[in-house]
């Protein structure tokens, strides 16, 4: 019996029944190069290159003699697990969290990897491709609308636009996405996990509570998303984490991945419930999403859209000005608070100076 379902490209070619040749497939066969085609040995284990001159081992020619240094696919593997396993190992405490990499959170890593070089800055994207919905404009157009004074943002960024007066027109968005991401990835205190999922958060006991009793956020659990999403075909896929004595969560509106951290909030019984998002309303939601963007539990600060679906926002479609400013805004809050607590190995555990509350 014949599967029909979905399989991808390579279990389509294990399980499809072969076709039988046709003459004009057994010619174009005979014609095909050898795959892989043909190497000397200097190719793989570099015997005819200078072990004291790079330019011996490779050379860069367009008239068909290109050869690439030489290689082992161990040099490739170790290469790659080595430097996973050290950001692993040095992210394990880090200053900061950002779970999402959209344009808020983008946003905010930039302002606070520039501002603190000194500070841990983590990132987790549950996607492969980090920036959310900014890749493109809004019904999958490719100009992205900003308003001011959002334009300031991209001016310092250098990402070039048309002004039409109250907004400006990025030509795509995924311009602004690239431009700000490379930016954020060449900060050396900066450490970007795509393809990794949030799946709970890190609770403590609040030192700088009154009342006894009361958890403050205090890190992230997280795992691969392909596992988190196999959580129901397989058991005891455990997680790893990340303490941190702040949190930023940049998830969205609700969604796959949308809204984690404040509805996880409320699975735990930590917040009373959500707003949810209201309707479309541009002309207010922006300066709402900006100066709302707020810690809106100890220990976790939230922006971008997540922020209308705790609150009941109303969201405010294809302008981006107020995730930009959000970002922003949501770092200023970050250091704030950094600075106003003592940290021990990633955990508050009281103010400085015996400070009862944050500066103004």
């Amino acid at each position: 019996m014949s599967y029909d379902g979905f399989k991808s490209s390579i279990a389509a070619l294990r399980v499809a029944p072969a076709a039988a040749p046709t003459k004009d497939a057994a010619q174009a066969t005979s014609t095909r190069p050898i795959s892989p085609p043909e190497s000397d040995a200097s190719s793989v284990d570099g015997t005819l290159a200078l072990a004291n001159d790079d330019k011996a081992r490779y050379v860069e020619d367009w008239d068909g003699n290109l050869r690439f240094a030489p290689i082992k696919e161990a040099h490739v593997s170790r290469a790659m697990t080595k430097r996973h396993g050290e950001d692993l190992y040095n992210t394990a405490v880090s200053d900061i969290v950002i779970v999402g990499a959209g344009s808020a959170g983008l946003s905010a890593a930039y302002v606070l990897a520039k501002a603190r070089p000194e500070l841990k800055v983590t990132i987790i994207e549950a996607g492969v491709a980090p920036g959310g919905g900014a890749w493109v404009g809004g019904q999958l157009m490719s100009s992205m609308c900003v308003r001011k004074p959002a334009h300031l943002f991209l001016d310092e960024l250098d990402v070039p636009y048309d002004d039409e007066g109250d907004m400006v027109v990025v030509k795509h968005a995924a311009l602004f996405t690239s431009t700000i991401l490379s930016k954020v990835l060449r900060f050396p205190n900066v450490k970007l996990f795509n393809a990794t999922a949030v799946e709970d958060l890190i609770t403590r006991p609040d030192p700088l509570a009154k009342t006894p009793g009361t958890v403050r956020i205090a890190g992230v659990v997280t795992n691969f998303t392909l596992v988190t999403l196999s959580h129901g075909l397989q058991s005891c896929m455990d997680p790893q984490t990340i303490t941190a004595p702040i949190v930023m969560s940049f998830c969205g509106h609700d969604g796959p991945f949308g809204a984690f951290s404040v509805k996880r909030l409320v699975a735990t019984g930590l917040l009373e419930k959500l707003g949810n998002m209201r309707t479309l309303d541009m002309r207010s939601a922006e300066d709402y999403i900006v100066n709302q963007t707020r810690e809106v539990f100890p220990g976790l600060i939230t922006g971008g859209m997540e922020l209308s679906e705790i609150d009941g926002a109303s969201r405010m479609g294809a302008t981006f000005g107020a995730m930009l400013l959000s970002g922003k805004k949501a770092a200023l809050e970050a250091l704030k608070l950094y600075d106003a607590v003592e940290i021990e190995d990633g955990e508050i555990i009281g103010y400085k100076s015996g400070d009862k509350k944050l500066a103004a």
